[in-house]
């Protein structure tokens, strides 16, 4: 046998060797046997687990627009939870694999389409969410159920389906006493733990970095530049990210931060250099110069653009490559489906021929473009229902093929979806439709349909395992709804809690321009009158502009009253005392409270108006802000997802930066508002198509140069980790699939990702009291200590070292979780 050939039975011969059609097989649960498969507990124990994967696939899509597949972690944890209750059987721990994968296939559509409404303007609201991604993945499976036969059984020797027949192995060796779910369990704790210590606790940097070069004045008045001005290194010391680089590989990951070195250590410096003798704004307007930009402000407002332009360039030119292989998997599809569909059916079918009714998908499909069309929150008209089913069809086709045929990883989901995007456009433009109500519709409809290719792709890994182990069809489809249904429930929820609890309420003016749309919703602000003592300020070395940062972080903000009375202001309804009782930690890193700096006392209350920025027709950006009853513009409310504000006052916001959001965002202006810096779009374009020319993938290369170089930087950490323990360890591509270090990965994200959700959950349900409260160093106070923890470059290294350590040493001795066959060796 081949290395890398799945040992499940005899009949299992090198796949790539057989011809097309019908082909023998001999499943490892016989037709003629039924053990329990389609049980209470299966769909609790899979909904779950796929609640859990879903949200840190929600997490990773909105962080890096990556997700990973959550297949084999389910099917280990599902073997060994069953094992301790004292009974196991192959085909429930199949549903159980088959519920919980649901989640994961669903999240990454939601998480990479849903985010642009916050770019052009709208929030995500969690009927919609749910609506998107329940109707969107019960396409999938639906358009899933006549392909079935054709697809999985007559062309079993044709098309392999990786993920699906790894996730049969695992499923036999759990049966024959292997697998591991302690690693899994072990990357669980320790990437929770671990998350939970720098993003709640802050026990150490979140980012560890630093500036490669100045720019300084002399004594004598001499401006110059110290070291490689405008570079910067830096690094996300995060979990989730390491385990993300050691599961996608070596060449992925080093391809994606070479994308973040040209964005950091090439373009950045040379907009730096060039751009510091300017005396006007360049494509800003808000007045700042270029030479006043630190390297993140220079990538808010230049390489956004040009990342944009790349990943657009990136993800088009995937699926123009793509065209023959997906024109030729329809074309091969529909010949199955007709060729399945001309068998004559025997009087009684076996147990592991059985599939939903025929009707269950004409009725499903009937109800859906109905449901679509006449749901209120969708606001979608017939035709683009119609367009959904229709896109969604092929697409499915398409993606179910293409995943049996290079695998899941290499299936163009973004492609897909950006095709149907650009065609809902395009005819949207035709008939006229270019209003923010349409580029919401557009939108909707481009997730819809990329959510069934993406659905559609899973659910054919799904039923290829189930078909391998005997698994009964119709209990696989009722169970993939399931995993649907209870996956949708909460995946729209993590997408609101991720972005409220980084949603950031930012002093901003526009004078002269007022928002397109102004809501009946309102937010009342408090303020408090402070009598700062210049003599209090005066002893401790210290200005009022120097306070407004660390006062930000505490939820303060430091402005003029109407009278031009200082005072403080916060969107919490706090006492008195408590505001004066509040601790700000001075640039000396001495603290002190409020109270010591000037008497603080109970102002008035004051009432601000939402309203949205939406269309072409205002040079603002889109989003929504905070108006007086005049309408002026005073404050925006910038999303946690794909917000544009990084930082105020000095103080660095949390930002979930979405790329694949920021694409099709882009594809919506581009088309129907033509309101973009094309400059710079252009040249994220040509960049893209020079990577393609050399002969490299240009869409993680254009991920790269999107992303921040601190998210980067850990995935090719994980990359470098990947690389030396295959190298070292050895074994066959079903064992490396299958390996310690994977299974510790996968922990990682899970354990990381959840407890960056419970932290987001933890700020918006307490306002960020409870957040505060277990903010070790700013109970700690002025200490050397605390100091320590929130400043040290070294330390936080340190701690992350450790990780990697243990993901090096797991990967390399950990144990296998294939069974130990005759002679001492995994099958």
């Amino acid at each position: 046998m081949p290395p890398g050939s799945p040992p499940l039975s005899e009949d299992r011969v090198p796949l790539v060797q057989q011809p097309p059609g019908p082909h023998p097989h001999a499943p490892y649960v016989p037709a003629v046997q039924s053990p329990p498969e389609l049980t209470g507990r299966g769909l609790v124990l899979g909904s779950v687990l796929g609640i859990i994967f879903g949200a840190s696939s929600v997490y990773l899509a909105v962080k890096v627009g990556l997700t990973v597949s959550a297949s084999i972690p389910v099917a280990v944890l599902s073997i060994a939870f069953f094992r301790a209750l004292g009974r196991s059987n192959i085909l429930e721990n199949t549903i159980v694999q088959t519920v919980g994968s649901a989640g994961e296939s669903l999240a990454f559509g939601v998480a990479a389409a849903l985010p642009a409404l916050l770019l052009l303007g709208y929030d995500v609201d969690l009927v919609h969410a749910f609506l998107v991604s329940a109707l969107g993945g019960v396409l999938g499976v639906l358009m899933m159920i006549p392909l079935r036969e054709g697809l999985i059984v007559h062309e079993h020797g044709t098309l392999t389906y990786p993920e699906g027949t790894a996730a049969a192995d695992v499923l036999v060796a759990g049966e024959e006493g292997g697998t591991n779910a302690r690693t899994v369990l072990l990357g669980f704790a320790v990437g929770g733990l671990y998350k939970f210590a720098y993003a709640g606790l802050r026990l150490f940097k979140e980012v560890v970095g630093t500036a490669l070069g100045w720019v300084e004045t002399t004594a004598a008045g001499v401006v110059r530049r110290v070291g490689y001005t405008g570079g910067s290194l830096s690094m996300e010391i995060s979990p989730e990210l390491l385990g993300v680089g050691y599961i996608i590989g070596p060449r992925v990951a080093g391809i994606t931060v070479a994308g973040g070195v040209l964005s950091y250590l090439v373009l950045i410096p040379l907009i730096t250099v060039f751009g510091a003798g300017l005396d006007e704004p360049f494509l800003r307007t808000d007045g700042v110069l270029i030479r006043d930009m630190d390297p993140d402000t220079v990538r808010d407002a230049y390489l956004l653009y040009i990342g944009a332009g790349a990943v657009a360039t990136g993800g088009l030119w995937s699926l123009v490559r793509s065209l023959p292989t997906l024109a030729g998997a329809f074309r091969r599809g529909m010949a199955s489906l007709r060729a399945s569909r001309r068998r004559e059916a025997p009087v009684v079918l076996l147990r592991t021929e059985r599939d939903l009714s025929p009707g269950v998908v004409v009725v499903g499909s009937v109800l859906l473009v109905l449901t679509m069309w006449l749901a209120p929150p969708l606001h979608l008209n017939l035709l683009s229902a119609l367009l959904i089913v229709v896109c969604g069809f092929f697409f499915v086709t398409v993606s179910a093929r293409v995943t049996g045929e290079i695998g899941s990883s290499s299936n163009p989901i973004s492609g897909m979806v950006v095709a149907t995007l650009l065609l809902t456009c395009l005819v949207y433009l035709m008939l006229g439709w270019t209003s923010a109500e349409d580029r919401f519709m557009a939108l909707t409809t481009a997730a819809l349909a990329g959510i069934a290719a993406s659905n559609g792709g899973t659910t054919a890994q799904d039923l290829k395992t189930a078909w391998l182990v005997g698994g009964t069809p119709r209990h696989q489809q009722v169970a993939l709804f399931v995993g649907v249904l209870t996956s949708s429930l909460f995946i729209g929820g993590v997408l609101v809690v991720l972005n409220r609890g980084a949603t950031a309420t930012v002093p901003e003016s526009h004078p002269g321009q007022h928002v397109s749309v102004l809501s009946d919703e309102q937010r009342t602000q408090s303020t408090y009158a402070w009598a700062v003592s210049e003599a209090a300020l005066a002893a401790r070395g210290v200005t009022v502009a120097q306070l407004k940062g660390p006062l930000w972080k505490q939820g303060l903000e430091v402005a003029e009253g109407p009278g031009g009375a200082l005072e403080l202001r916060g969107w919490s309804a706090w006492p008195v005392e408590r505001v004066a009782a509040t601790d700000v930690r001075l640039p000396s890193g001495q603290s002190v409270k409020v109270a010591e700096l000037g008497a603080v006392t109970a102002g008035p209350e004051r009432t601000w108006r939402v309203g949205y920025v939406r269309g072409a027709e205002t040079p603002l950006p889109a989003g929504t802000y905070l108006v007086d009853e005049a309408g002026s513009i005073h404050y925006v409310v910038d999303p946690g997802i794909g917000g544009r504000i990084t930082s105020y006052e000095g103080q660095p916001l949390t930002r979930y930066p979405a790329p694949k959001a920021q694409l099709f965002a882009l594809i919506i202006d581009g088309i129907l508002t033509r309101k973009l810096p094309w400059d710079l779009v252009l040249v994220g374009v040509f960049i893209a198509l020079m990577l393609e020319l050399c002969g490299v993938s240009s869409l993680p290369f254009a991920v790269g140069v999107y992303l921040p170089l601190s998210s980067t930087t850990p995935i090719f950490v994980g990359g470098l980790v990947r690389a030396v323990v295959d190298r070292v360890r050895g074994g066959t591509a079903a064992e490396s699939e299958f390996s310690p270090g994977i299974l510790l990965s996968s922990g990682y994200i899970a354990g990381g990702a959840i407890a960056g959700v419970l932290i987001a959950f933890l700020e918006i349900a307490s306002d960020g009291a409870w957040t505060q409260a277990i903010d070790i160093p700013a109970r700690l106070g002025d200490t050397a200590l605390a100091r320590l923890l929130q400043d040290s470059n070294a330390w936080g290294l340190g701690v992350f070292t450790a990780l990697t350590a243990l993901l090096l040493w797991t990967g390399w001795k950990g144990e296998s979780g294939l069974p130990e066959r005759e002679g001492g060796s995994t099958p």
